[in-house]
């Protein structure tokens, strides 16, 4: 059997059944791109990252491994272009560090003939990757943008702190925008933290030395949320505003099982879905089932009623 010919004719949509072996004296070789584990998120996304290789490695002995983590956009192009140049991978999973920058060296894997899954961050381009698994990215801003269209009134003050420049961070903040339209909340600032607690902290403490009346602040991630608590607690103002992150840090589900009213809910955004994008590829290569289209994780509201079922103490995240 030819290299890649499995994933010739897969249908859109997956079906996630067993399906017959194939060529099982073959072997394949799988290069995973993401970011480094600079911040909580991307610590947990790590984590499962290897997790998930490691059992696979242990199920499949026909499956080999290249993990390549970067801090910046340069160093993942290289770790990519490295891995089609000297270890002839068969599929590239691929977590963009930022989305414009890694669109045409992923476009370039694509052309030579590679599977391409792209998780969360998607390109700039649309329809380059065989397959693509998220978080539901409108989803995870319509649920934060309900909540407060739900719990503010009109005339009240929010401030909002984006992630990278990404698709997903736009599609997060279109979704909460249209959320609270016509809601007469007022939106007085908005400004990227970059996912990225030290950055978040820096541009709350802008807002607070800007805006006097601020009564919530929508963070979208639990890092850029623990730096905003913290810029909060220095301004002595945490009596005035709540706050709402985003994906589910074990620390901040602690606080709203405790009630604090401070973080009244969170928004889920798991990050152990790179675990199911390697788990999707390798079953491409070592089956024939079908895996290419859209794999969409839903984002659920988690209250103090219901945190204790999202609550993992032992995880890194």
């Amino acid at each position: 059997m030819k290299r890649r010919d499995i994933f010739k004719g897969a249908a859109l949509g997956l079906a996630l059944a067993a399906g017959p072996a194939v060529a099982q004296d073959q072997t394949y070789t799988i290069g995973v791109a993401i970011p480094s584990a600079t911040h909580g998120f991307m610590g947990g996304l790590n984590y499962h990252a290897q997790d998930s290789i490691k059992r696979l490695e242990a199920t499949y002995p026909q499956l080999s491994f290249v993990l390549a983590t970067a801090g910046d956009a340069g160093k993942m192009v290289n770790d990519i272009e490295d891995m089609v140049a000297t270890r002839n991978i068969d599929a590239l999973v691929v977590l963009p560090f930022e989305s414009e920058p890694l669109t045409s060296p992923v476009q370039a894997v694509k052309e030579a003939g590679i599977w391409v899954t792209v998780v969360d961050r998607g390109l700039s381009v649309p329809g380059i990757e065989d397959l693509y698994v998220a978080g539901d990215n409108p989803g995870f801003g319509r649920t934060a943008g309900e909540y407060f269209a739900a719990n503010l009134k009109a005339g009240d003050n929010i401030v909002v702190l984006r992630g990278i420049p990404t698709t997903l961070d736009n599609e997060r903040v279109d979704a909460f925008t249209a959320a609270i339209d016509g809601s007469g909340i007022n939106v007085l600032d908005m400004q990227h933290g970059n996912w990225n607690r030290d950055d978040a902290f820096n541009v709350m403490q802008d807002f607070l030395s800007k805006y006097d009346d601020i009564d919530a602040v929508w963070a979208a991630d639990d890092d850029m949320a623990i730096g905003v608590l913290e810029a909060i607690a220095q301004a002595d103002r945490s009596a005035d505003m709540w706050v709402v992150g985003g994906a589910g840090m074990k620390e901040i589900i602690k606080r709203i099982m405790d009630g604090d009213p401070q973080l009244p809910v969170n928004v889920t955004y798991p990050p152990a879905q790179i675990a199911t994008a390697i788990e999707l590829t390798a079953l491409g290569l070592v089956s024939a089932t079908p895996v290419s289209g859209r794999f969409i994780i839903g984002s659920q509201i988690i209250t103090p009623e219901n945190a204790e079922s999202f609550y993992f103490p032992d995880s890194p995240f």
